[in-house]
């Protein structure tokens, strides 16, 4: 799955929208009544570096594969970074941004999962 393809699906879950953050943070956040699922990061040294938020057990699982880290700052919450996602398994990267979307609208009250369906 390309960058532009993955901002795309991320794009297409209900509800989401995505919100560009200038200088100093520099992400493009995906988010569903303002609760993150995921973002990339949009400048130099680390452009298109995907970040999103797993379990906790697969937080160890992938920060043991290669080109998978903990996520700057959002680690301690498991958020991991996924330097490439053109290397990374489309399903397998499909299956990690709907189970993060998912946590998000977890987090939602009543009426706001109401007005997502």
């Amino acid at each position: 799955m390309t960058t532009d393809e993955l901002k795309q699906f991320c794009a297409a879950l209900p509800g989401a929208q995505a919100v560009l953050y200038g200088a100093p943070s520099n992400i493009l956040v995906y988010e569903v009544s303002g609760k993150k699922f995921a973002y990339f990061k949009t400048s130099a040294p680390e452009q298109w570096r995907f970040s999103l938020r797993v379990s906790a057990e697969r937080f160890i699982e992938l920060t043991d594969m290669p080109g998978v880290k903990p996520a700057r700052y959002m680690g301690r919450f498991h958020w991991v970074t996924i330097v490439d996602v053109a290397r990374f398994p489309t399903d397998y990267l499909a299956e990690l941004v709907q189970d993060s979307y998912a946590r998000a609208v977890a987090s939602l009250t009543r009426a706001q999962k109401a007005a997502i369906a």
